[in-house]
């Protein structure tokens, strides 16, 4: 059995894990509110420019000249996955679940004799996968120094993604994110980019809206679609951002509350303890001024 000088050593470093996780719990939830209005406001521009994109596609269906973004290459032989996920961990199964849905993915290609090919943003998905598929993942993207997202770095990755792509590096690429939902809920989320999955849209009352554009359809095409890429690259590191701080907060609530129980358990030990110690002594005494 410990001492009790284990016992007091013991307590107070849970008391300071829980100060801790306690600290982080707050500034989680200080980062949340704004990782979330920042998602939610880049929700209505991505689905608009989804939106714009399908009615277009839709008038260029069949055209020979159609950009490669939208028609693809033909095949679907190799696949790159670009999954983002998190810089840190301490999130609970945030990171882990995208890079869950990821590997499924991944082996189900490959039982069906695909390619497969990853690019990772993030370090904690990166961690994971070269676990398993070390020889497969072509790039790494850190954004650790980056203190706020901007447009910019979703820019980027979108470049390097249409690079690899003109390249001929791959044929299809799928997204993997977390969309969130709420604080305790965060949906991991596949979405094909490349080529790009268009819906159908109607107008009011079921009936197609046909528009004439000038200039034609392709050349609008071949501008607006590497833009949608970098701005459906960016809705999803906003929406992981904001997942990430509510999968922290709630992880690091649920150790705050986990701490106290343990401190709670541990004090009732080390008070039976020294009340068992303490009447043991007792005895000890009484025992020996009986004999004497």
């Amino acid at each position: 059995m410990a001492s009790l000088k284990d016992m007091r050593v013991r307590i107070a470093s849970t008391k300071a894990t829980q100060k801790i996780t306690k600290a982080m719990q707050m500034v989680a939830a200080s980062k949340l509110r704004r990782a979330q209005s920042a998602a939610e406001a880049a929700r209505p521009y991505a689905d608009k420019m989804a939106s714009v994109i399908a009615n277009i596609a839709s008038a260029a269906a069949g055209s020979p000249g159609a950009p490669a973004l939208l028609a693809g290459t033909g095949k679907d032989q190799v696949h790159l996955l670009l999954v983002c996920t998190g810089e840190r961990g301490l999130s609970g199964a945030f990171n882990s679940s995208i890079v869950r849905l990821a590997r499924e993915r991944a082996l189900a290609l490959m039982n069906e004799g695909k390619e497969v090919k990853f690019f990772c943003v993030g370090r904690k998905g990166y961690e994971q996968l070269r676990r398993q598929f070390e020889k497969q993942i072509v790039e790494h993207l850190d954004l650790r120094s980056v203190r706020q997202l901007a447009f910019g770095n979703a820019e980027d990755i979108a470049k390097k993604v249409i690079a690899r792509f003109d390249a001929g590096e791959f044929d299809v690429c799928t997204l993997f994110y977390s969309r969130f939902k709420s604080v305790i809920a965060q949906v991991p989320t596949a979405q094909q980019i490349i080529p790009l999955v268009v819906e159908e849209t109607s107008g009011n009352g079921g009936a197609s809206v046909a528009y004439e554009y000038e200039p034609e359809e392709d050349v609008i095409l071949t501008s607006l679609l590497p833009r949608n890429l970098a701005v459906q690259v960016f809705r999803a590191l906003l929406e992981n951002n904001a997942s990430f701080y509510g999968a922290q907060m709630s992880a690091m609530d649920n150790a705050t509350r986990n701490a106290g129980e343990m401190i709670r358990k541990q004090t009732l030990i080390y008070n039976r303890t020294r009340q068992a110690m303490i009447t043991k002594e007792l005895i000890e005494i009484i025992s020996g001024a009986e004999a004497v």
